[in-house]
């Protein structure tokens, strides 16, 4: 029986990471992947083994390991050194003491493997099949998001919401900053099951929670690692609590779905238009209390955005920019532990 093992950092999984597994199943009748997580990086080991595991989740043959070490008793570095592959083959041979094949991209898997005394079975040492690097994904995720699978673009997505009443602009704005930054875009579900503000019921509002969980799951593995909802679950837990003085009863999927980097609340103070579909003006208004007084409740940090649609435009272009800017700065001032 052939036992082969895979070991790398994953930081974050790609392709190229998928392609190897792949390639590596294909020599052997058994497979390890082991994610070895420093104590100085960040990224939770967790997380990492959760990419995996869904990516191959109907893969018999393949088991996901992580092993979490010491920076200062095992060196943490990608360079081809003998005296490192050294000190990493005596680890592995621990883990493994009855596999015969390790499958690297790199050059060192040479030497390791003859450390061990097993066999080397390189994948693409050229990186041409997958022109990537985690470290190219982490300095720029928007150039290089098209690399990653579905289990990693759904932890890594950066989620901008647009909350408020009625006739605040949210359809508009979602679309505008959606274009603007080529981001994806989730409408409100509730325009799809409710015509008429005035006319619906309890059981809606829980087809309205399922129906944009869902949408925003699906978006947030689509083409951008940008993704800008046209409102979310609170707003429905306020049209429950203001129309039936009823909480939602949410499941813990839903609330993960909705959850989001940065929340928008788009102020009443526009001019109100009645579409035919939209409670009164003096309706819409209690209606923006409870919005409010929900976000409160669940103590969800906001910005308003208020003025005229241009200078809601340009708020909000700002913020996101900023968001962006935040995570990417977190990011670099981590890499040299990544």
């Amino acid at each position: 029986m052939n036992k082969a093992f895979v070991f790398g950092k994953f930081m974050p999984f790609h392709k190229g990471h998928e392609a190897m597994i792949n390639f590596a199943l294909s020599a052997c009748d058994f497979l390890t992947v082991l994610i070895c997580c420093s104590d100085q990086e960040p990224l939770p080991a967790a997380i990492r083994q959760s990419w995996l595991e869904d990516t191959f989740r109907h893969i018999p043959h393949i088991e996901i390991r992580t092993y979490e070490y010491d920076e200062q008793l095992l060196p943490n570095t990608s360079e081809t050194s003998v005296t490192i592959s050294a000190i990493w083959a005596e680890q592995f041979k621990q883990f493994f003491p009855d596999y015969n094949i390790v499958v690297t991209a790199e050059p060192y898997g040479d030497l390791v493997a003859e450390f061990m005394g097993i066999r080397h079975i390189p994948f693409n040492l050229k990186k041409d099949l997958y022109p990537v690097s985690a470290t190219h994904i982490r300095t720029n995720l928007f150039n290089n998001w098209a690399y990653l699978p579905d289990s990693v673009k759904a932890s890594l997505v950066t989620k901008v919401v647009l909350l408020g009443t009625e006739s605040t602009g949210k359809t508009t704005l979602t679309a505008k900053l959606a274009e603007h930054f080529k981001a994806g875009a989730v409408m409100e579900a509730a325009r799809d099951i409710v015509a008429d503000s005035n006319n619906f019921g309890l059981p809606d509002l829980y087809l309205i929670a399922n129906a944009h969980a869902e949408n925003i799951r699906r978006m947030a593995t689509g083409h951008s690692p940008l993704l800008i909802i046209d409102t979310d679950i609170y707003i429905t837990l306020s049209y429950g609590e203001y129309a039936f003085g009823e909480t939602l009863q949410i499941d813990a999927a839903t609330w993960q779905a909705n959850k989001a980097d940065l929340y928008l609340y788009l102020n009443n103070d526009v001019p109100y238009v009645q579409d035919g579909t939209r409670l009164s003006e003096a309706e819409r208004n209690l209606l923006d209390q409870s919005h409010r007084r929900i976000l409160d409740k669940y103590q969800v940090p906001y910005t308003e955005i208020m003025g005229n649609w241009e200078e809601r435009f340009a708020q909000s272009v700002a913020l996101v920019k900023q968001l962006l800017q935040q995570k990417m700065n977190s990011w670099c001032s981590k890499e040299k532990h990544w």
